[in-house]
């Protein structure tokens, strides 16, 4: 048993957020931007979080996010690392159907755009530092938790106690906060994982992504700055171990016989990571005076390249009702506005989390009869434009009851 920590220090905030990822720290600037003050909470020092062996991942970051992190101050921090995603081609294996999503045809922006984690990281940082009324305790680690009707109270290993109206767990799949609240988690494992990493390729990918559906999962090309594109390689979970072993060479030419040579020569660069890949949800999203967004609620698979916009998408809801519920004297931490925000959210991300299980199930396997189904369910959708302009829509965000947020106006 850990000794309980000698107060040295006692703190009021707003809102404190337990969790300093991309999540976490967006909903920071999103509530102070609306005058709140807010304490983030972080074990991770942040050189660890923005190092380049940190996380090998890149993020499609849909049009109606982009609006978002340009509302909040964020996107100018990033945008010179982001690569507009023009197109989106799906495709089954070898099949000559497919399905083809050009953002011309709505006569709009991009239908997203690609940007790697660690930068989206470090402009999350540098923003974080214009803004006075957030207080990063970066490196802290916490030892505990307690919730009242009339506050939450964190005590941290250094003997600071934060004070707050709300707390918030942005802090990942395996959340503290929401253990702390004894909230059930359901949870599938599909026995898969998701390689990834970084190629250079010979050709322009021409800001197109390529999502190609093989029998052992999705394989993901999609086009970061310069002639780069990230991959993400979904596998069968027992031969992840001996993928990872390989050489350079030998891995260089795995990914070269799964991509073709469309791109030419392949090279992969940097370091490669593996990821295990599962479906989890929770029975409910907030607690007394808390509540929990992004993968602390829902995890997903990365089939649709939506788990973060889904993530952020929490946080635009929180902001707006928070914000609006304050401006007409009610608590920001009472059951009657968490309640807002958790029925705002659950119909939108169990809507999203069924597609992406069912569309897992349905292209990982390499049954004849549903292979055969599901190529022309591909060719049919291609060749009904308004059926896949609304698909498009839903690829770029905009689709539903949006927050303020992303449409792009200030909180």
């Amino acid at each position: 048993m850990s000794k309980k920590p000698t107060i040295n220090a006692m703190k009021n905030y707003d809102v404190t957020i337990i969790g300093g990822g991309m999540v976490g720290l967006t909903a920071a600037i999103g509530l102070a931007q609306s005058g709140f003050s807010v304490a983030v909470i972080e074990r991770a020092p942040k050189e660890d979080l923005t190092a380049v062996v940190y996380d090998g991942r890149a993020s499609a970051l849909a049009f109606a996010t982009c609006c978002m992190l340009e509302a909040l101050g964020i996107w100018r921090h990033m945008e010179k690392f982001a690569q507009p995603i023009k197109e989106i081609r799906v495709s089954d294996g070898p099949s000559l159907l497919h399905l083809h999503f050009d953002h011309k045809a709505l006569g709009e922006g991009p239908l997203g755009n690609m940007v790697e984690n660690r930068h989206t990281r470090i402009a999350l940082f540098d923003r974080v530092a214009e803004l006075e009324n957030i207080h990063l305790f970066q490196g802290e680690e916490i030892e505990t938790m307690e919730r009242s009707t009339d506050k939450a109270v964190v005590t941290l290993a250094s003997g600071t106690q934060v004070h707050s109206r709300l707390l918030l767990g942005t802090d990942g799949r395996g959340s503290m906060v929401r253990r702390s609240a004894g909230i059930p988690v359901s949870v599938f494992d599909y026995k898969q994982h998701g390689i990834v990493c970084s190629i250079e390729h010979e050709f322009s990918h021409e800001g197109i992504a390529h999502e190609r559906f093989l029998p052992a999962g999705p394989f993901a090309i999609l086009p970061l700055t310069g002639n780069r594109s990230s991959l993400v390689w979904t596998e069968k979970a027992h031969l992840i171990k001996t993928i990872m072993a390989l050489p350079e060479r030998s891995f260089a030419a795995e990914i070269q016989r799964r991509a073709g040579d469309f791109l030419g020569q392949i090279t992969p660069v940097g370091g490669r990571w593996a990821y295990p890949l599962t479906l989890q949800y929770a029975d409910t999203y907030t607690d007394t005076r808390m509540a929990i967004l992004g993968d602390a609620a829902h995890g997903i698979h990365p089939i649709a390249g939506q788990g973060l916009n889904l993530g952020l998408r929490d946080v635009a809801a929180l902001v707006e009702v928070i914000s609006d519920s304050a401006k007409v004297g009610l608590d920001i931490g009472s059951p009657q506005v968490l309640d807002g925000y958790a029925g705002w959210r659950h119909a939108d991300n169990a809507a999203l989390i069924g597609v992406t299980d069912v569309l897992n199930r349905l292209f990982s396997n390499d049954v004849a009869p549903v292979r055969a189904a599901r190529d022309i369910g591909l060719a049919v959708v291609n060749e009904i434009p308004p059926l896949k302009n609304f698909f498009m829509s839903h690829a770029r965000g905009t689709v539903g009851e949006l927050p303020k947020l992303l449409r792009g106006e200030a909180p």
